[in-house]
């Protein structure tokens, strides 16, 4: 008859009895086939692979192409630009008002500029220039894509629109069917410069309009010396 199992040796109820080690030899002991030497391996391979893709995952992010830019951003894009150009024809840019944002994809900088309203002619000016720096993604692709949009009086679609030679990088000039507003937008690299020009008010529809050939000349000038003025 056999005995009960003695204290401190008693079966698991429904515990299955455990198989027996199958003995090491010195050589397979060399070779890492020891108790406990599988899941090292396992773990070791895991690692490893972790570490190839995580190289993968660096050096695709370090041949990312990313757009060009040569010119360095600013808070205050009002400040020392008061557009001479365009001070000499009617529209004669007052005030700028500056405003900015920055972002690990794009930083903008915006200057609002208000003329003087003249009973004389009752025509209203306004001048916005924005520009935009790209840091992701290249914005050749989509310029002049879009239609003729502009900030806050600036609207519509439509007009007429001339490629502008002698600017860095692709230039073009847009005019409003009708008149009343010129839009020059540039794109070098990953910089966007964008200068409106409009005006409005009862004597626009007068003979009282300005000369439209020298504010496009004039705007011309003031945003190559924007470009400039913010080159790297």
């Amino acid at each position: 008859m056999i005995s009960e199992p003695e204290l401190g040796g008693e079966w698991e109820a429904g515990r299955p009895p455990a198989a027996a080690e199958e003995p090491v030899t010195p050589r397979e002991r060399a070779r890492g086939r020891g108790p406990g030497r599988g899941w090292l391996w396992a773990l070791g391979g895991a690692v490893l692979a972790s570490a190839v893709w995580a190289g993968v995952l660096v050096a695709q992010d370090r041949f990312t192409t990313a757009p060009r830019l040569s010119c360095r951003h600013t808070e205050d894009l009002c400040e020392g630009r008061n557009m001479a150009a365009l001070a000499k024809t009617e529209v004669k840019p007052g005030h700028g008002l500056p405003s900015h944002g920055e972002h690990p994809a794009l930083d903008w900088s915006y200057c609002g500029y208000q003329s003087d309203y003249t009973e004389k002619d009752s025509v209203y000016y306004q001048v916005q220039v924005l520009v935009e720096l790209h840091k992701k993604t290249d914005p050749q692709a989509e310029f002049g894509a879009g239609p003729m949009a502009g900030w806050g009086l600036f609207a519509g679609d439509g007009g007429t629109a001339e490629q502008v030679p002698g600017l860095p990088g692709r230039a073009e000039l847009r005019t409003m069917a009708g008149g009343g507003w010129h839009r020059l937008q540039v794109v070098d690299g990953g910089a966007v410069f964008t200068l409106n020009v409009q005006w409005f008010g009862p004597g626009a529809d007068t003979d009282s309009e300005p000369d439209e050939d020298a504010i496009k000349a004039a705007m011309i000038e003031d945003v190559r010396a924007l470009m400039a003025s913010l080159r790297t």
